[in-house]
């Protein structure tokens, strides 16, 4: 099992992907923030926040939930197992070249070697799945997969194999230039990501987390953002899946005790300007408070006021919303 504590309050720390998120909107940016609340209370965090290429953000007292799952799990309509040592399998895009997948296997031999992560091997899809990527109308990544299906035969042949999660690489064209390496705008390829995870979560029923794969493994020279850094010393961005996925609860829609249920969950915290998710409104309904982060912004502007929902709790930093959540979720002595 892992080491979630029901005598810690349960909290989920978001940062959509693909939103330009001031922080967390780069590589693993917005793990130090959540380390601050993983100090006192179980916290659930999207991959996007602790994600970090060569490098993850996760910690023992978090829970690493893919986003469908956890958009369902705060609907009340699935529970979530807590888990250790998960079996892991990899899918691999038939696009990507030998040289390339090569250095991912490379990559998972490595994972095992140092950290024991239980990876039972990996599946080539039988199609190229053809993925596109690009900013929408508002500014946030999104994008499609041409052929879903292979990736999903793939999955369920590895859970045949025993899988309990899987990590996904498909292969990316080279995104053109912009500011992302300078701590600016929109991480292109990140909403397309979400898209490929939510759909093999949804289809496949066990956590699946994506890392991109590109055709061009040098290391650039030049300097970057801090913000951005991990995604530019390594060629593969699979360390930091494979080390989320290996605890990351496992989900279920049975109603077991051992299980972590909706009822757990007292608060969410989202970037201020970043409200539109339905896991906001399901979250008021229910009765679990939403914290929305001032100085952590987006290039959207759905806020508060613009919703209409005077339940949301506008707060200024981290720092103050970890304050807040200490006092009010702990009994004072």
């Amino acid at each position: 099992m892992s080491n979630y504590n029901r005598e810690k309050p349960l909290i989920a720390f978001i940062v959509p992907t693909g939103i330009g998120a001031s922080i967390g909107g780069y590589a693993g940016d917005a793990s130090l923030y959540a380390k601050i609340f993983a100090q006192d209370f179980n916290v659930i965090v999207n991959p996007n926040v602790v994600n970090a290429a060569c490098f993850s953000g996760i910690t023992e007292n978090m829970l690493y939930v893919e986003g469908w799952s956890l958009n369902e799990f705060v609907k009340g309509k699935l529970n979530l197992i807590p888990s250790k040592n998960n079996k892991i399998g990899v899918i691999f895009d038939k696009g990507i070249s030998e040289k390339v997948r090569n250095i991912h296997i490379n990559t998972i031999n490595a994972v095992k070697t140092i950290y024991g992560v239980n990876i039972t091997g990996y599946e080539i899809t039988k199609e190229e799945c053809g993925v596109e990527f690009y900013n929408g109308a508002s500014g946030i990544s999104t994008g499609r997969v041409k052929n879903n299906n292979t990736l999903k035969e793939a999955g369920e042949n590895l859970i045949k194999q025993g899988a309990q999660a899987i990590a996904v690489v498909c292969k990316f064209e080279e995104p053109p230039e912009d500011n992302y390496q300078n701590g600016e705008g929109v991480d292109i390829v990140g909403g397309v990501e979400a898209v490929i995870s939510h759909y093999l979560t949804r289809e496949l029923k066990v956590p699946c987390v994506h890392a991109p794969a590109f055709e061009d493994v040098t290391i650039k020279g030049e300097l970057v953002s801090p913000k951005a850094a991990a995604e530019y010393i390594t060629p593969t961005f699979l360390p930091c899946i494979l080390l989320g996925l290996s605890n990351a609860p496992l989900i279920s829609y049975k109603k077991v005790e051992q299980y972590i249920t909706r009822k757990e969950l007292k608060a969410i915290i989202v970037p201020y300007n970043s409200l539109g998710s339905s896991i906001v409104t399901d979250a008021i309904e229910n009765d679990i408070k939403v914290y929305a982060v001032k100085e952590n912004k987006s290039v959207l502007n759905i806020t508060k006021n613009i919703l209409k929902l005077n339940d949301i709790i506008e707060v200024e930093t981290y720092n103050q919303c970890y304050a807040i959540l200490k006092e009010t979720l702990y009994e004072k002595e």
